[in-house]
């Protein structure tokens, strides 16, 4: 079982880091370029519109998936009984989140096509739910394999289907934010077809079935972690909502520049954050130390945070130009943004660690605390930045509110698990951080080569700056891993 879950585990990840940052950067980001070219500023209304949906997205959920899992994982007999039931209530939810998405841009008075684009990226985000909630069912029968097929089958389906009108028709005027948001109901609506397939031979094809009394149970139980993720959802989408209402829909182009970056490279902390969460779940159920894995855990993944945060700071602006083929105040804008980006991917991937344990140990109460202050930090910092600073002064927003859920978490987490002062920890992560900077500015500002050899450059640079100072311990991270595997 543990080779199956290890080998398996692999593949996961291997998917995932190759196929969706291909898609951010490659599809996506072109869809990106050539719609700006032909129409500029649909790409930022689009932009806005899907971090409107993102804000609402845990009405289709409500932490079902997660309880469903756990369920299915104790007793896989139940599978059959509760799919229909949970499939019904998914609809449900996804009606009302339709009502709620329509209303909310009713009230923020977009045009009849935003809506119109609006309810189409909506029915998406249903369809996406319907995925999701397909994978925590093949994912509790233990389909690890299919489960892992199925978490990069649409962005896989994006990249051929769109991919060959992009660069196969050689034709941009076909390219338009329409032809991207139905590719996009295609792709998931495939998924879904292909999900079931997995499911058939466990149960049949689902069948509405109203449960009051089940509904009210599932939601009972998962209402504090629905409350955590809406309140995160708040501060982590609202600022791209916040430019376009202030300011206008080429100014969220600025900031979805760099974000396909940002988004790209956060899929690390994503999925360590999934392979942690059993793993701290277990150790503190077997009241075993959390300690030492969760601050290897945490030097590791800030210094690659670090390294890569840094080698992409250090030359932002030749990446996008490289790009998105940016030139003049619009490169330099969108640069700066993309830098404090960057800046704030070192908070977030380091969150994923400590939010995770907290997560782990069913300290909600102590996380909706945190979601809700960094909620009145970030609208409070955007109202005071973004009439000045634009799309800038809302990735500044951004980073100062992510650091301060960092510090905030690690604060609790002292406090809930008594945390010891590792001095050596603390003097690795500062040393590695200097050294890194000033060779980053070196290689910058001296060597004579192409940024592209550069940027590598400072990439290696920082890999042996983590070995030599011994950050990068993987046999050690391995050992503890498996130790501590559910």
């Amino acid at each position: 079982m543990k080779n199956k879950f290890f080998s398996n585990l692999i593949l996961i990840l291997l998917l995932n880091v190759v196929i969706k940052p291909l898609y951010i950067l490659g599809i996506d980001a072109e869809i990106l370029k050539i719609t700006e070219y032909n129409n500029p500023g649909a790409y930022g209304t689009y932009f806005s519109l899907l971090n409107l949906t993102f804000i609402f997205n845990i009405i289709l959920d409500l932490g079902i998936n997660n309880f469903n899992t756990r369920n299915i994982a104790q007793n896989n007999q139940l599978f059959t009984k509760h799919f229909s039931k949970i499939f019904t209530l998914k609809i449900t939810l996804s009606i009302i989140y339709l009502i709620v998405l329509i209303g909310v841009g009713y009230f923020l008075n977009y045009r009849f096509k935003e809506l119109k684009w609006l309810f189409i990226i909506g029915v998406n985000q249903v369809l996406v739910a319907i995925i999701l909630y397909i994978r925590s069912n093949l994912s509790a029968l233990l389909q690890f394999k299919k489960d892992g097929l199925l978490s990069v089958a649409d962005r896989l389906v994006l990249i051929l289907f769109c991919g060959y009108f992009i660069w196969g028709f050689n034709n941009s005027s076909v390219i338009s934010i329409e032809f991207f948001i139905y590719s996009q109901t295609f792709a998931y609506l495939l998924t879904i077809l292909i999900g079931l397939i997995f499911l058939f031979k466990h149960s049949s094809f689902p069948k509405l079935l109203l449960d009051p009394l089940f509904f009210k149970l599932i939601i009972k139980k998962s209402f504090p972690y629905a409350l955590l993720i809406f309140l995160m959802s708040i501060y982590y989408y609202s600022d791209v909502v916040m430019v376009e209402k202030m300011l206008d829909n080429i100014e969220v182009v600025s900031y979805a520049h760099g974000y396909r970056f940002f988004l790209a490279v956060n899929m690390i902390g994503y999925l360590f954050a999934g392979l942690l969460l059993p793993i701290f779940s277990k150790l503190i159920k077997d009241q075993k130390s959390i300690q030492p894995i969760s601050w290897l855990s945490f030097k590791t993944l800030f210094m690659i945070a670090l390294i890569i945060s840094v080698s992409i700071w250090s030359y932002k602006s030749q990446i996008l130009n490289w790009r998105y083929e940016i030139t003049g105040f619009n490169l330099e804008h969108s640069s700066d943004t993309f830098g404090w980006l960057m800046i704030s991917f070192i908070a977030v991937s380091c969150n994923y660690i400590f939010g995770t344990l907290l997560t782990a140990n069913g300290s909600l109460k102590s996380l909706n605390i945190i979601a809700a202050l960094g909620i009145f930090i970030n609208i409070s910092l955007n109202l005071l930045l973004i009439p000045k600073w634009g799309s800038e002064g809302a990735s500044f927003a951004s980073a100062l509110t992510q650091f301060f859920i960092l510090i905030s978490q690690i604060f609790f987490s002292y406090k809930y698990f008594h945390f010891t002062f590792y001095l050596k920890s603390s003097l690795q992560i500062i040393f590695s951080t200097a050294f890194l900077f000033s060779g980053a500015y070196i290689i910058s500002h001296k060597s004579p080569l192409i940024w592209e050899y550069n940027l590598f450059m400072t990439f290696t640079f920082g890999i042996f700056i983590g070995v030599a100072l011994k950050i990068f311990n993987w046999k050690e991270l391995l050992k503890l891993f498996k130790a501590s595997k559910p």
